[in-house]
Order: structure tokens, then sequence, then C-alpha cells
């Protein structure tokens, strides 16, 4: 068994504390920060996500190994801004107006940085002029919008509409995504994709930006 899978272990375990002291021992045993980056911590990540979406686990299980992953990325960030510079791309993110959970956009956050996007989260009760004006001033190419109550799920099309009324939106990919949200919806507002999870949420970003 090689430290990255001890790694992807731990961290799904949501042990923090051996994660930390786990990081820099695979590194001295000749791993690149790229690779304990994918193969240990993103790997568990996954795997996490799909337990969860296989209801295995729950919300705070997610949470816990979503700290111990933080706790070994914050590591490995120096290393990687070194050699991976550039990233893939830049997102804005948040919970529309009207809706306070973050837990699911937090994993969603989490999941596009371990894919090399950079994100901007806005946090929740985000309104729709926010979205497009954050998008237009830090140059981003990826609107990402969560919501998990039906009642505020209006304020996507909202961000659609303006992002269209800005002249932006044949440079910005619409992302919506949370509970209440389907297919259809995506669609029928014309953002660009919806994704189930934050697993998949990650794996669409890097493929438009890629």
């Amino acid at each position: 068994m090689s430290i990255l899978n001890d790694i992807s272990e731990a961290m799904q375990k949501g042990k923090a504390k051996l994660v930390k002291q786990m990081v820099p021992q695979a590194l001295e045993e000749g791993y690149s920060a790229k690779e304990i980056l994918e193969e240990g911590l993103l790997a568990g990540m996954n795997i996490v996500g799909e337990r969860f979406q296989n209801n295995e686990i729950f919300v705070p299980e997610v949470l816990i190994a979503a700290r111990a992953m933080n706790a070994g990325t914050e590591i490995l960030k120096p290393l990687l801004s070194g050699n991976d510079a550039e990233p893939l791309g830049r997102a804005c993110m948040g919970t529309v107006k009207g809706d306070l959970h973050d837990i699911g956009k937090n994993l969603v956050r989490m999941m596009f940085e371990g894919k090399g996007i950079e994100v901007i989260d806005l946090g929740v009760d985000v309104d729709a002029d926010t979205f497009v004006q954050t998008a237009i001033e830090q140059h981003c190419d990826i609107i990402a919008c969560s919501a998990l109550l039906t009642t505020t799920m209006p304020v996507m099309e909202e961000v659609v509409r303006r992002a269209s009324e800005a002249g932006i939106r044949d440079k910005v990919k619409i992302m919506v995504g949370g509970a209440p949200v389907t297919e259809k919806f995506c669609q029928s507002i014309g953002a660009d994709c919806y994704t189930a999870d934050a697993a998949s949420a990650a794996a669409a970003a890097a493929q438009m930006l890629a």
C-alpha cells in the first residue's frame, strides 16, 4: 500500500491530524505535490462524493473529510502554485439571494479548487447583479449558482438574464445546482450546465475550461 492510499484513507475518515503528518512524509518519499493532491486527497474526496451520493455517509462525515482535505491542501498549496502557476480557469460561486445554505456550495468550491480552478466565493444570499459584476471584474470563466430552496431558484434565471444584458453571456459558462434544481430547469432558464453533486460539478467545470 502506498502512502498516497494511506492519505486517501485517512482523509476519508476525516483524520486531519494524520493527513497533516502524512503529506510531508509523502513529499519526502519523492511524490510530487500534484501526485499527492490528485492520487491521495482528490481520489479520497471522489470516494467520499460517491458514498455521499449513495447515502452511505451523510453531510457531517463529508464535512469532516473536507476539513481533513483542507489540512492537506494547505501544505501543498505553496508547492502547487510553483509548478502549476496557471490555474485552469476562474469561477465565482455563491448561494443565490434569499438562500442561506452553504454546505453544498462549500463542497463544490473545494472540488473546484482540487481541479485547479481558482474560486471567488461570494458566500450566501447573493443577488444576480453581484454574480455578474464579479464575473466581469474578476474575469471569471464560470458563474456557479447554488440553491436549496425552490423559492430561490428563479434568481438563477435572473443571473442568466443579467449576464446576457451585460454582454458576457458568450464568454461565461453558467452552472446551476442544489437539491431542487434539475437538468430540465437548467435548460428552461438557458444555463449551461447542471450537475447533481459536487464531484460531477468540478469534473464538468474542468471539462468546459479544458
